[in-house]
């Protein structure tokens, strides 16, 4: 068991790794306006695109140098960025709903907010084909208001400035609001009464056209480091504890962690995986115990809201790990039964085929959407009782709602608490079960099922 635990810590290490590179954040916190008013009255804001002099308090940038003409730029008009270089800014009125709020909390974003105007800054690595990379806090960036290498902070998420020669002037934004245009949700940075259009970082759709990655260690990222560092912590200790307490009764958080093992190695590994599964009962192990602290870390308030199982990018890793267990475990009864299955008529064998094949990218697409679904219903369903406080009270103006809002929404919040506390155990054993099972039918010789034909066909 001592050495089960040693190496379920190093498989714990290794699931941090893919998901750094799946977990790019597509943040749409859409309908946010973040127009932050401010005085800048010593501001001298020239709308002439040939020249802008803005003097920030003591930054006095004056471009009347660069003559930057864009009307006579003749690929102007061709460029999709280009109505994003300095057109004025209209207004558009807008009520921060609370459905915002919600979709922001279970979102990722490059800082942690606790509250009010409080944040855990976190670091920013940010890789542009121009400028290269670019490595700093998410502090730096003052709430949204200063510009590093064209980037800016929009909602605690980083985006750039998709025009390159307003990236290149830009020092301090006024603000940053989101509008919806046709099918999606376009950002722009706001200054001097002109607004500029924000691009997203790479993601796995644009990778092609994306001209910069954001490869930053974010909330969830930064959790589910925290995760990780807990089994290091909890496994060695338990290792610690199997050690000293050789041949006797498991004491302190042995005991905890004994019936854990126990049930997952004798009611999971062994009946589902058969006579391999000390092979694989690592995996599993590592599989069950980092989704469940991953869950319970987002039960816990006050430090950030992560969401990380209730991410796809993260489901889409774990799941991803159990298809290659599965695909380079796979033996010659497996690849036979999904290509060419035994036992039925070779014209159902054609029409079985297929199904099969696409049975390989089903499984793990069923797991990670499962987790995800499950998760993130979870925390929606918490937050919008908790917002019949914020909903009844009418966002602060009327107290009476607000009270009346807390009297029905709280005790129901604390229930669904306790039922997420057994949700997130319980999603981690159906997905550790269920990769257990795909994995065992991976491994599984067929033994039994060859004999029962043989024995068929000798009757015959």
């Amino acid at each position: 068991m001592i050495n089960k635990v040693s190496r379920l810590i190093f498989f714990a290490f290794l699931m941090v790794a893919p998901i750094l590179v799946f977990g790019q954040h597509n943040h749409d916190h859409s309908g946010h306006n973040h127009d932050h008013s401010h005085d800048h009255s010593g501001h001298n804001h020239s709308h002439d695109h040939s020249g802008h002099n803005h003097d920030h308090s003591g930054h006095n940038h004056d471009h009347s140098g660069h003559g930057h003409d864009h009307s006579g730029h003749g690929h102007a008009q061709s460029q999709p960025i280009a109505t994003s270089c300095g057109t004025p800014h209209k207004h558009h009125a807008h009520e921060e709903s609370y459905t915002d709020m919600v979709m922001h909390h279970i979102g990722d974003a490059n800082e942690i907010h606790l509250w009010g105007d409080v944040h855990i800054p976190l670091p920013c690595i940010l890789y542009s084909k121009d400028k290269g990379l670019t490595f700093t806090m998410s502090s730096s960036f003052e709430h949204g208001h200063k510009v590093i290498d064209g980037y800016v902070l929009d909602h605690g998420v980083v985006r750039r400035i998709a025009c390159a020669d307003a990236a290149e002037k830009l020092h301090h934004i006024d603000g940053t609001e989101a509008r919806e245009e046709g099918e999606e949700f376009n950002y722009y940075a706001l200054q001097g009464g002109k607004e500029y259009l924000l691009e997203r970082p790479a993601m796995i759709y644009n990778m092609g056209s994306a001209s910069w990655f954001d490869l930053s260690i974010s909330k969830n990222v930064f959790f589910m480091m925290v995760a990780t560092l807990l089994m290091f912590l909890i496994f060695g200790a338990v290792r610690r504890g199997y050690e000293k307490n050789n041949g006797q009764a498991p004491k302190g958080i042995q005991s905890f962690f004994e019936p854990l093992f126990t049930f997952m190695r004798d009611d999971v590994v062994k009946p589902s995986i058969g006579e391999k599964w000390e092979r694989y009962m690592p995996f599993i192990m590592s599989l069950f115990f980092f989704v469940l602290f991953c869950n319970l870390l987002g039960l816990i308030p006050f430090i950030g809201g992560p969401n990380i199982t209730g991410n796809v990018a993260t489901t889409v890793a774990l799941a991803f790990f159990t298809f290659l267990v599965v695909t380079f475990s796979g033996n010659k009864h497996y690849w036979q039964h999904i290509f060419w299955m035994p036992g039925v008529p070779k014209a159902v064998r054609v029409l079985l085929a297929p199904i099969e094949f696409a049975g390989i990218f089903i499984k793990p697409f069923t797991l990670f959407i499962r987790l995800f679904a499950n998760i993130t219903a979870g925390h929606i369903l918490i937050l919008v009782l908790v917002g019949l406080i914020f909903i009844m009270g009418k966002m602060g103006q009327s107290v009476g709602g607000a009270v009346a809002g807390g009297a029905i929404g709280l005790p129901f919040t604390f229930a669904m608490n306790f039922l997420e506390l057994f949700v997130a155990f319980l999603q981690a054993y159906v997905f550790a079960l269920l990769s257990a099972i795909y994995i065992g039918q991976a491994v599984d010789e067929g033994h039994h099922h060859d004999e029962h034909e043989h024995d068929v066909a000798h009757a015959h």
